[in-house]
């Protein structure tokens, strides 16, 4: 039996109750969650937060689930702008408190890892400027985690101002190389555009990484896929993984199909099991 662990993202199940998607999760043989920090799933600015995530610790226990904290959800922190306040903006205190609220329900729930990214340079703000504020963001949070014992990975994204493997490693290099800050790498962004193939991407990364996301996607176009309808070969990226000798969630990623989730959530582990063999 191999040593990946599949997880699934609860942004793929953004219509169940959190309960009730962990339930779906675990029963289907997922090892473990990544759990989206969102409006009706553990939203980390509604009351009462230490009970809520002592309840959904006592819950991953009772499911024997594994979870990582992912912080994209859309319109949480601003209803008129997807994933703004971003840490390139002015106004990104917001997203400062957001990221160290994170960082502290990660810590209590014992995740692996609490992901992030950077964000879009908004048209009125220099490079310079948008890298001096992320670095800077990513510093203050870096030593939240440091002083919590959590692990961070640090997610490139297309369209982002960390948009690839080069710009993390920039990154990493500009905090003074923090063993607390990992990357979080997305497989089916390597097959949008790394110039590398993907399993060498894996193995590049290997010892900086703390947190996979997988689906599958066409170069050039960053549109999250189910398996099978893309233009990645699996099984030698989940060989190289293997190889590499990650440890961590391996974790579905497809934030679109929360309208026939557990159908596309038994699909997907049926390939990845398939594809590892």
């Amino acid at each position: 039996m191999s040593g990946l662990r599949f997880g699934y993202g609860t942004n793929g199940f953004a219509n169940h109750r959190l309960d009730d998607a962990l339930a779906v999760i675990a029963d289907l043989g997922y090892a473990g969650v990544a759990l989206t920090l969102d409006h009706d799933h553990l939203d980390p600015f509604a009351g009462e937060l230490a009970r809520r995530v002592d309840a959904v610790a006592a819950r991953l226990a009772e499911l024997g689930l594994s979870v990582v904290i992912e912080t994209g959800a859309r319109y949480l922190l601003d209803p008129w702008r997807k994933h703004s306040p971003t840490l390139l903006e002015h106004d990104r205190e917001l997203r400062l408190e957001f990221l160290r609220r994170a960082v502290g329900i990660g810590a209590d729930l014992g995740a692996e890892a609490v992901s992030f990214w950077a964000g879009i340079r908004p048209a009125d703000v220099t490079e310079d400027t948008a890298w001096d504020r992320l670095v800077d963001g990513c510093a203050q949070i870096v030593d939240v985690a440091q002083r919590r014992g959590v692990t961070l990975g640090f997610e490139p994204e297309p369209g982002m101002l960390v948009a690839d493997i080069a710009d993390w490693r920039r990154l990493h290099a500009a905090l003074g190389s923090p063993e607390a800050l990992g990357i979080t790498l997305d497989i089916g962004h390597c097959r949008c555009l790394e110039p590398a193939p993907i399993p060498d991407c894996v193995t590049a990364v290997a010892e900086h990484l703390v947190n996979v996301q997988i689906d599958d996607m066409r170069r050039g176009v960053h549109e999250h896929l189910e398996f099978g309808t893309g233009e990645i070969d699996f099984p030698p990226v989940l060989a190289a993984l293997s190889a590499a000798g990650y440890a961590g969630l391996v974790a579905v990623e497809l934030p679109r199909h929360s309208h026939a989730a557990p159908t596309v959530a038994a699909r997907s582990l049926e390939f990845l099991r398939a594809a590892e063999k």
